[in-house]
């Protein structure tokens, strides 16, 4: 029995539909990266970019196309949620057939310096949907009803998060506060380090980071976690520095990243729907206060929502 979640194959994006973890096979083989030897990412790079042209090769074969060993191949295989090889190009096989019966081709998420403004509209909508469903398929559902309810009960909520990341902290801040709860983003440094010290048992913070590995936010996170406040870590990296001082963990899809796109912008997009699905179940499960405070709010802002005449 392995001990990784099995993946299947699905037609639509040359890639897969999870079943059991629910994560499709390029998300899975960009999550697992950073943890993967160089030879083994890249047979399983090889495997996602071609999993049609990958199931007619023999295992001598895909080892001798990815400059591997035939034992690097069967490792791949097993990290990717497979007893071995030949249970990985079965299910190869079985979406090649699915491509050759007719299926969508695959959009490719490349954006070229020249590429007319329709395709990279086509282009990002295509990666966009594809993070926002890699997301959701493997998101831990355990740990983020957890989150919500140390967030809804939480007497105090601190968010910390450094360039993009900063900016997703300040969008779940400024919703958590129009339903009443007091929350604070921090993208200071110092002032997060500062404001953690403050944290105690019954109060949450919260760290955004898509690396894990940031330590302007890591900081303020161990902070919180040795004063006892529950914390919760957003990253796409779920064994990275960040989750040894989270008490909750939340996956977010590992964009992939272009030259034109780093992973700072994309990863945004799944974050941002982390931070929905957050506020939604909070404010339910806060509904007898969350509706009047939103309602108050919107009141208080409407008047600013209205056009001014110009001065004469």
């Amino acid at each position: 029995m392995s001990d990784h979640p099995k993946v299947t194959f699905s037609e639509g994006d040359g890639g897969t539909e999870g079943t059991g973890s629910g994560v499709p096979l390029r998300a899975r083989v960009r999550s697992l990266g950073p943890s993967m030897t160089r030879s083994v990412q890249a047979v399983a790079e090889t495997v996602a970019a071609d999993p049609a042209g990958c199931s007619r090769l023999t295992v001598s074969a895909l080892a001798a196309r990815t400059g591997t060993s035939e034992a690097t191949v069967v490792r791949t295989a097993r990290l990717l949620g497979y007893p071995g090889y030949r249970d990985l190009r079965l299910a190869l096989a079985a979406l090649a057939a699915q491509q050759e019966s007719g299926a969508t081709p695959a959009v490719t998420a490349d954006i070229a310096v020249d590429d007319p403004i329709a395709d990279v509209v086509a282009k990002l909508a295509h990666e966009e949907a594809q993070t926002l469903a890699d997301t959701a398929a493997g998101l831990d559902l355990a740990a983020l009803a957890a989150a919500v309810t140390a967030l809804a009960t939480a007497r105090r909520i601190d968010i910390y998060g450094v360039g993009a990341s900063a900016l997703v902290g300040q969008d779940l801040a400024q919703k958590l506060l129009r339903i009443g709860l007091v929350a604070h983003a921090h993208s200071d440094p110092h002032l997060a380090v500062t404001g953690a010290v403050q944290l105690r048992p019954g109060d949450a913070a919260v760290a955004i980071t898509h690396s894990g590995a940031t330590g302007d936010v890591i900081d303020p996170l161990r902070t919180a976690f040795e004063r006892g406040a529950t914390t919760i870590a957003l990253t796409s990296r779920p064994n990275a520095p960040v989750a040894h001082y989270a008490d909750l963990v939340l996956a977010t899809s590992a964009a992939r990243e272009t030259r034109l796109r780093p992973a700072a912008m994309s990863s945004r997009t799944s974050q941002l729907f982390v931070v929905d699905c957050l506020f939604v179940a909070v404010a339910q499960q806060t509904y007898e206060t969350a509706a009047p405070a939103l309602a108050a709010s919107y009141e208080a802002l409407a008047p600013r929502r209205t056009a001014r005449s110009p001065r004469p």
